[in-house]
């Protein structure tokens, strides 16, 4: 075995992709990629991507390559991050999971990345959620031999209310909150005061008032900017005086999961 191919496998961890840029970071170049797929060590994952022969990859797998191979600033987002953490509850939307990517910047993903066709459904967004740069409130979780960065059980929480734009979504969104009993209020602190959206702190500040969280007491609400006028979240919903919102009507504590 050349010493090329042997820093590739062992660079490359099982499930993931490598990708051709990756590749010749390692001096491994086109014609080099060739003759290791000719010799079986390598098989074809899409145009510029490829995988350890006879291994299978999901969609962890290939996001681990996008910001670790590519540098992209892509992490998994809202509910996905916390089902990933053993905090979300699945709610399936038509034939397959719903798989949430959120972008730190207007970035491209590659095309085997776009093109293939995964076990679940890609939403991948980039939006302009927070204030603060980089990855606040961004870390890793590991998935066997490799890691995914993921938004931290503060972060996701607001960024699934942010993805919330219908009835069941905004009650589900309150439920998932009924969960997060042990969310760091100073993370919180620093998330709701670089959010940009108005209606996302006032959900969840809303939703984490009914829940009755120790950690809601802990965070000083004046100094998130909560905007002016009333807001509809919630069609035909309930109005809630103190946050200005339509809610869901039912106001009763939610049993504890």
């Amino acid at each position: 075995m050349d010493s090329k191919l042997n820093k590739v496998l062992k660079g490359l961890p099982q499930g993931t992709v490598a990708t051709q840029a990756w590749l010749e970071k390692l001096g491994v170049y086109r014609q080099l990629a060739r003759r290791y797929l000719s010799s079986g060590w390598l098989e074809h994952f899409g145009r510029g991507a490829f995988i350890r022969a006879g291994d299978s990859v999901d969609w962890l797998g290939a996001v681990h390559a996008l910001h670790e191979q590519l540098g992209l600033d892509v992490h998994v987002a809202g509910e996905t991050a916390l089902l990933l953490k053993g905090l979300g509850h699945f709610m399936p939307l038509g034939n397959r999971q719903i798989v949430y990517l959120f972008g730190g910047k207007r970035e491209r993903l590659p095309s085997w990345f776009i093109r293939y066709s995964w076990a679940v459904q890609i939403d991948y967004r980039c939006p302009r959620l927070f204030d603060r740069p980089g990855g606040f409130a961004i870390g890793h979780i590991e998935q066997g031999r490799f890691s995914v960065r993921a938004a931290s059980p503060e972060r996701a929480v607001l960024e699934a209310i942010y993805l919330a734009s219908t009835n069941p979504a905004l009650e589900h969104a309150h439920q998932v909150m009924n969960g997060l009993a042990t969310l760091r209020p100073d993370i919180v602190q620093r998330l709701l005061q670089g959010c940009r959206s108005v209606r996302v702190k006032r959900y969840f500040l809303w939703s984490a008032e009914k829940c009755g969280h120790a950690w809601f007491q802990k965070l000083d609400v004046a100094r998130v900017d909560l905007g002016k006028g009333k807001r509809q979240l919630f069609k035909n919903g309930a109005f809630d005086a103190k946050y200005q919102i339509t809610v869901p009507p039912r106001t009763e504590p939610l049993p504890r999961v």
